[in-house]
């Protein structure tokens, strides 16, 4: 059991979420995307003011390494980074995606698609089953109408993120579910106390982006 803070700058909104025994204690959010940076270290010092706590008294700090916006990865990198540095303490890496299909594990389709939008016809995406087994690997792809044949045959897929409105307008699948459900900080509490128990950190020397393609930042 732990007191984690868990950080997602990994999409157009950020937000942390700070959770004590997978309990959440506060949630604070940006959707200004371009104000991330600025938004985040104060967001940080104001959730541990609201509850009474040092920063030196959190047992790790969780993050969204990516795939994402670019910006926003490094953002929210820099920052785990650097508090782990000074603090001493570990740092829990969480692929966006999978967060994502956290946050939707309770549809009813039989596959979860989260969808992050990567510019032009392009997403970043994975395909999860509702226990969050890998069913597609995550990976950087162009969208076409035929993308998600091979899966829709024998399954319901629900499609969600900030890039499912590009494959809504391209696939017609009968078994294809679209929603607009949105994932955030909460979304990872389960997932990063989980990796707290089992000692799975990441290497802070080691730790960078997963960028899945050499450069991402969303569409003006």
């Amino acid at each position: 059991m732990a007191l984690i803070l868990n950080i997602d700058t990994a999409v157009d909104i950020a937000s942390i979420c700070l959770a004590k025994d997978e309990i959440v204690l506060s949630i604070a959010k940006n959707e200004s995307q371009k104000d991330h940076a600025s938004w985040l270290h104060i967001a940080i010092k104001e959730i541990f003011e609201k509850n009474n706590l040092q920063l030196r008294s959190v047992d790790a700090i969780a993050l969204t390494g990516g795939p994402g916006s670019y910006t926003g990865l490094r953002i929210g990198m820099a920052t785990a980074k650097g508090i782990c540095y000074a603090l001493n303490k570990p740092l829990i890496g969480l692929n966006t995606l999978l967060v994502m299909a956290n946050a939707a594990k309770n549809q009813s389709a039989d596959l979860l698609c989260p969808m992050i939008d990567a510019r032009r016809m392009e997403v970043f995406t994975a395909i999860y089953t509702k226990e969050l087994q890998i069913v597609k690997e995550p990976a950087a792809i162009t969208l076409n109408e035929n993308s998600f044949d091979e899966y829709l045959s024998d399954n319901s897929i629900c499609f969600f993120g900030n890039g499912s409105n590009k494959s809504k307008a391209i696939i017609k699948h009968d078994k294809a579910i679209f929603n607009d459900l949105k994932a955030e900080a909460s979304s990872m509490i389960s997932l990063s106390e989980k990796k707290f128990t089992a000692k799975e950190f990441t290497d802070l020397a080691y730790a960078e982006p997963l960028y899945l393609k050499e450069f991402y930042t969303p569409s003006r």
